[in-house]
């Protein structure tokens, strides 16, 4: 999952993304209104995560464009002020939750994963064949074992198991599982599928994740 930070605290941005990453999300940050917004007009994120005291475009007039726009990824608006007026001004503006600073960071992730969950069908673990992805917990299998894989190897690994079926380019694997600085010629997206060919695909008698020539990477069912 892909999420969009826009704080313009540096130091509550840096704890935040911080924590998110070792969450195994990818994570953009933004520290004004404008750049948030623009970060939105060429990423899709899968949430955001919005101050609503940001500098040139305050976190209400960036959630007001987002809808505007047609966009409805879910909008967690931060902010220090707590009253039932600022919080109905903030849901009215096109949020989908509100949380007020400060506030305990199990909290934060807790009301992610509500909203991730909102508006998609339950799906608990994603299978394809013998392997399995707990996207709560985090964890892989195969086979009925357990296959310790690193934050970048899981991120790939679910997004392919989240399309299973469907090719996936370079570019939008690395668009989804890496920032936006991310140089898209770089050969790391090959570099993450070898190691996980090394981990669930090797040690086991039928390969799963398929390179298409050219294009990109597939995972799907055996025939």
């Amino acid at each position: 999952m892909r999420l969009l930070v826009a704080e313009d605290d540096v130091s509550v941005a840096g704890f935040l993304e911080k924590g998110l990453r070792e969450e195994r999300y990818t994570v953009d940050v933004a520290n004004d209104g404008e750049e948030a917004l623009k970060l939105t007009q060429h990423v899709a994120y899968d949430l955001i995560i919005l101050d609503v005291m940001l500098p040139k475009r305050n976190g209400l007039n960036v959630c007001r464009s987002i809808r505007q726009s047609g966009k409805g990824m879910p909008v967690l608006l931060l902010t220090v002020r707590d009253s039932t007026e600022d919080k109905v001004l903030g849901l009215d503006s096109g949020a989908d939750d509100y949380l007020t600073k400060p506030f305990p960071f199990p909290e934060l992730l807790a009301r992610i994963r509500a909203l991730l969950r909102r508006g998609a069908a339950p799906i608990g673990r994603l299978r394809v064949a013998d392997l399995e992805l707990d996207p709560v917990a985090h964890r892989v299998w195969r086979g009925g074992t357990e296959i310790p894989v690193t934050n970048k190897e899981y991120a790939v690994l679910e997004y392919l198991m989240r399309n299973v079926g469907r090719v996936l380019t370079r570019t939008a694997l690395i668009e989804h599982v890496w920032d936006y600085q991310y140089d898209t010629m770089t050969n790391i997206v090959d570099v993450q599928i070898r190691a996980l060919r090394s981990k669930i695909d090797r040690p086991f008698s039928t390969p799963l994740i398929k390179t298409v020539r050219g294009v990109g990477y597939i995972i799907e069912e055996p025939s």
